[in-house]
C-alpha cells in the first residue's frame, strides 16, 4: 500500500491501518498526519499543535493539487515533501480522490468553507493545467454558490496558482518561445477568483524544471514552504505580494527578513 508515499517520504512511518504518517525528525513540532485512500494518498493535515487559538488564528490553506503523473515529478515531489508542519494547511490530491473524475462536489464546498486561501498547484499542461482541475473548477464553482446571485460563499478568500514549467521564464515573454507570459496564460484562474469575489495572487512558479540542480530545486521547496508559513500568518502582506509577476520575487526581494 501506497510504495509511493514511502519513497517520496523516506523519513516516515507508516501505520498501515491507518494510513497515517508521523515525522521522526521534525524537531518536536507536530507530527503530520496524512490521510490516504490509497495510491498516492496525499491528503494532509495535522493533530494540534497546541496554540492559544485566542490569540492566535491562522488562516487555514488549502492545496488543491493535480498532477496525474505525480510519482515521475521530481519537481513536485520535492515541493510537497517540504511542506510545512501545520494544522493550517490542508493538502488535497484530486487524481488520488477521484480517479474516475467522479467529484464529489458537495464534500468540496465543505472543504473550501472550512478555508481561507485556495492554491491551484499543478503542472503547467499545454499552457493550462490538468483536466481534473478544470472539472472541479466546473462543478464545485457552481453559479448562485461560488457566483453570481446569493454566490458570496467565497468572498474574501483568497487563490493563487503553484505551477512547474519544463520553458524558462525567458521563454514566457513576448518575444520568447511562447509568446505570452505567465501571467497571460493564467488569466482564466485570475478571473475565475474574481468572478468568485476572491482575491487573486500572483503566481509561485518553478520553471525550467528540466535543468535544475538538486541544490536549485531544494531552494524553490524551501521557498514555497516559507511562503505557506506567511500566507496563513495573516492577509496584511497581499498588498505588496501582488505589486510582483510572481511571488518567487515577492520572497527574493527581502520577506525572509523575520517580522518583529
Amino acid at each position: 500500500m501506497t510504495n509511493y508515499i514511502m519513497e517520496m517520504r523516506p523519513h516516515f512511518q507508516m501505520n498501515h491501518f491507518s494510513s497515517t504518517l508521523t515525522n521522526d525528525e521534525n524537531d518536536g513540532s507536530t507530527p503530520a498526519k496524512i490521510t490516504s485512500q490509497g495510491g498516492r494518498g496525499i491528503q494532509s493535515e495535522t493533530q494540534s499543535g497546541g496554540q492559544d487559538d485566542a490569540h492566535f488564528h491562522a488562516r487555514r490553506v488549502l492545496i488543491l493539487f493535480a498532477h496525474p503523473r505525480f510519482e515521475k515529478s521530481r519537481v513536485n515531489r520535492a515541493l510537497l515533501s517540504a511542506l510545512p508542519v501545520s494544522d493550517a494547511i490542508t493538502l488535497h490530491d484530486l487524481y488520488e480522490l477521484y480517479p474516475d473524475y467522479n467529484i464529489d462536489v458537495e464534500a468540496e464546498k465543505q472543504l473550501l468553507l472550512t478555508h481561507d486561501i485556495l492554491i491551484w498547484h499543478h503542472p503547467f499542461y499545454m499552457y493550462s493545467a490538468p483536466a481534473i482541475l478544470k472539472q472541479w473548477m466546473d462543478l464545485v464553482l457552481e453559479y448562485g454558490w461560488a457566483h453570481g446571485e446569493g454566490g458570496d460563499f467565497l468572498k474574501d478568500k483568497t487563490a493563487f496558482n503553484v505551477i512547474t514549467t519544463g520553458g524558462t521564464r525567458e521563454a514566457y515573454r513576448s518575444d520568447g518561445f511562447n509568446r505570452f507570459t505567465i501571467r497571460e496564460f493564467l488569466c482564466t484562474f485570475e478571473q475565475t477568483a474574481r468572478l468568485c469575489k476572491m482575491t487573486y495572487l500572483p503566481p509561485f512558479a518553478v520553471q525550467g524544471t528540466y535543468r535544475l540542480t538538486d541544490g536549485e530545486l531544494s531552494g524553490f521547496a524551501t521557498d514555497y514552504a516559507f511562503l505557506l508559513q506567511q500566507l496563513s500568518a495573516g492577509p496584511d502582506i497581499y498588498e505588496e505580494m501582488e505589486k510582483f509577476d510572481f511571488l518567487n520575487d515577492w520572497i527574493a526581494a527581502g520577506q525572509r527578513t523575520p517580522t518583529p
